[in-house]
């Protein structure tokens, strides 16, 4: 059934106005409301006793809760709670965003209304929505919530409030605190959803990892090679990887005492990292079978940077473009394939020259083909560990290489530990 239908139906149903109910429907499958869950919301809203809104919820513990539930009645333990601000139905708006825990288990939640929410808090929400998130069911708490705070507490199977270290933050992660080294900072001025915006981005690290970071309210406490607190962050993904969010919302302290970071990183099986879905900071090592097209020299449109074809820039047309060098290379290790992408830098090194040296090259045989070429021969057929940030989307994977260096490692050594295990 189309939007406009389900729009028809509850304006009918309800006796309100078709243009009003659509626009809120629009809005809620918008922010990624399913369907069938937006209709019931808006039955609520709207006063329907038929949907079941005017009844009392079930009371269901954590690990009963299921997207198929509409609403329920839960009593948990606030373990998280932080604010944020989001666009909808035209405003901004802000929002508490948490995790909520019983003896069975822990669940998510957005809360749509001020409750005054704390972490350590034991409350009943009544009439809690649920909905489907990534996958999983998530508690709204909103206007149809009657929220009560209990004085016993609960002994939940979970710690209460955010602390946490970056190798463990995932995407949707809420509400968390680190403590971290600022490895790499950068303030830039982005076309943001109210024109142009301010940000710092970068990099940051702690004992267990790195991840990049986006600053939407830059604070002076984050500069490169401080240490800082940061409470009430969030994590989105960016580019396939984790990348934490730093909100006007969070508090961001600087720490007199330095944050050791780890030097070592995940060496991982193709296979395994690529069923991550996408890791910022991994080395694998593999066969280097064949270089893609688009390999050797390159041109790139002077605006947005991408790659241009015969003169054209997708985005901004006819353009005169910049040369550039990189290498699109396909690594395999036998439980998965990866395209290693090597910048300008990497590319000159396996290369063996600059990019004046490649372009010249190319005008003496004409033909720009021949850098893809020599670069062929010198690295296909080798073996190579490579080290840098993996995504992983619709078109494959792809490890964006910060360093790219033949395996020292000893192939018959390899092979002997490989039959050990297997007669194991």
């Amino acid at each position: 059934m189309e939007l406009d239908d389900h729009a028809e139906d509850l304006a009918s149903d309800l006796g309100v106005d078709k243009e009003e109910v659509k626009a809120d429907l629009q809005n809620l499958v918008e922010y990624s409301v399913p369907i069938d869950e937006a209709v019931q919301s808006l039955r609520r809203k709207y006063g329907d006793g038929s949907s079941g809104g005017s009844g009392t919820p079930s009371s269901k513990d954590v690990a009963e809760i299921t997207p198929e539930d509409s609403s329920v009645t839960v009593t948990g333990v606030v373990l998280t709670a932080g604010k944020r601000s989001i666009r909808y139905q035209g405003s901004d708006h802000v929002i508490v965003e948490g995790r909520l825990a019983d003896e069975t288990g822990v669940i998510d939640y957005t809360a749509w209304e001020d409750f005054g929410l704390s972490p350590g808090e034991t409350i009943t929400a009544g009439n809690a929505g649920v909905r489907e998130w990534d996958g999983e069911p998530e508690l709204n708490l909103g206007e149809s919530t009657s929220l009560s705070f209990l004085e016993e507490s609960l002994e939940v199977p979970a710690e209460i409030g955010g602390d946490a270290q970056l190798a463990d933050l995932q995407t949707g992660d809420r509400a968390v605190t680190i403590e971290v080294s600022v490895l790499e900072c950068e303030r830039k001025t982005i076309d943001g959803r109210d024109g142009e915006t301010d940000i710092l981005s970068g990099v940051l690290g702690d004992e267990s990892g790195r991840l990049p970071f986006t600053n939407w309210d830059p604070a002076p406490e984050i500069e490169e090679g401080g240490s800082v607190r940061i409470e009430n962050a969030y994590v989105q993904e960016f580019r396939g990887v984790p990348e934490v969010n730093v909100s006007e919302f969070s508090t961001v302290t600087a720490l007199e005492r330095e944050i050791d970071v780890g030097s070592d990183t995940a060496t991982m099986d193709i296979g395994d990292a690529v069923a991550t879905g996408g890791v910022y900071d991994v080395e694998v090592v593999g066969n280097l079978l064949a270089v893609r097209d688009g390999s050797g020299l390159i041109q790139r449109c002077p605006e947005c940077y991408r790659v241009i074809q015969k003169g054209q820039c997708r985005t901004h047309g006819d353009v005169d473009g910049i040369d550039d060098m990189r290498v699109k290379a396909i690594l395999d290790d036998g439980t998965g394939a990866v395209t290693v992408v090597l910048d300008d830098e990497l590319t000159e090194r396996v290369y063996g020259g600059t990019l004046e040296d490649a372009l010249e090259q190319a005008r003496e045989a004409m033909d720009q083909e021949v850098v893809a070429d020599t670069i062929r021969e010198r690295i296909v057929g080798r073996e190579y560990r490579v080290r840098g940030h993996l995504s992983v989307d619709e078109y494959g994977a792809n490890l964006d290489a910060e360093t790219f260096e033949e395996s020292d490692d000893d192939p018959t050594a390899r092979a002997a530990a490989f039959l050990t295990e297997v007669d194991a």
